[in-house]
């Protein structure tokens, strides 16, 4: 049992590391660590893997928002279509089948990989430099600021595309909904691919995001016995850990690197939902 709390513990650590610097929550670190290689059955991974978000969330969030990397606005207003999203892929659970939908997101994982690379490889501006607010982000005054420790300046970025971004959340909600799967990587999608956002925020804000989601379905997974104490506690206690580690990361990590981290997880994640949807892999 110590044994187990102390590899527990560990995994934390990485996972709370992780998440907190790319803004896709841990629960993609957590869900194959323990239910594949340490053996529990998936419920207790998944229950896990819930209450992961909720620590990195909130060890990230607390330290993002001291550093003024995130975005609030931006958050709250993404928040809605996500929450509609997700609402509306319950109520379509059993109308829908949900393997076209995973090829479907499958595919567009594997394409922002592709995009990433090219930002990576100079092809695409990897900054958000010369963008301009659409009319949406000026009515909802989402440009916002953040102080690079690396330059030592106060970056200033605009936003645009707010509708496409909007739209890409809704189906991220929905996918979240209908699959039971977590929308970290599609929030910083949304905002750093499509609604040009410079990563650093756009993983910052996701992190504050997904918290918010987690914690409304926590209840749900603690009443049906999918939360076990002794599993979520240590867990818990080294993804709070991860999370400082990551967030004090985050202001000394130049953003090419943060996308070369990113891409293969992004990639590993899309061809994941592909052979999922054709039913290659369970």
């Amino acid at each position: 049992m110590v044994t187990q709390a102390a590899i527990l513990l560990l995994v934390g650590v990485f996972a709370g590391s992780l998440g907190a610097l790319l803004g896709i929550g841990g629960g993609m670190i957590i869900i194959p660590i323990l239910s594949v290689l340490m053996g529990l059955p998936m419920r207790y991974a998944i229950g896990a893997s819930v209450i992961a978000v909720i620590a990195t969330s909130s060890g990230s969030t607390i330290a993002y928002l001291k550093d003024d990397l995130l975005n609030l606005r931006v958050a709250m207003f993404l928040e809605i279509a996500t929450t509609v999203g997700a609402i509306t892929g319950a109520i379509l659970t059993g109308v829908i089948d949900g393997k076209w939908l995973e090829v479907l997101f499958g595919i567009f994982l594997v394409y922002s990989t592709y995009n990433m690379i090219q930002k990576l490889r100079g092809k695409v501006k990897q900054d958000a430099d010369n963008v301009s607010d659409d009319k949406w982000a000026k009515k909802l005054k989402l440009q916002g600021s953040y102080y690079d420790k690396l330059s030592g300046e106060e970056k200033y970025y605009q936003v645009t595309r707010v509708p496409g971004g909007f739209a890409m959340m809704y189906g991220a909600g929905l996918a979240s909904g209908l699959l039971g799967i977590g929308s970290g990587v599609f929030k910083v999608i949304a905002m750093d691919t499509i609604m040009k956002m410079p990563l650093k925020p756009s993983s910052a804000t996701s992190n504050l995001m997904m918290g918010v989601t987690a914690a409304a379905s926590a209840t749900v997974y603690f009443f049906n016995g999918s939360i076990h104490p002794h599993i979520a506690a240590p867990l818990a206690i080294g993804i709070l850990i991860g999370a400082a580690i990551g967030t004090r990361l985050m202001q000394r990590i130049q953003p090419r690197l943060l996308r070369m981290i990113f891409v293969p997880i992004l990639f590993i994640m899309g061809v994941q939902m592909i052979l999922k949807g054709f039913g290659v892999i369970n």
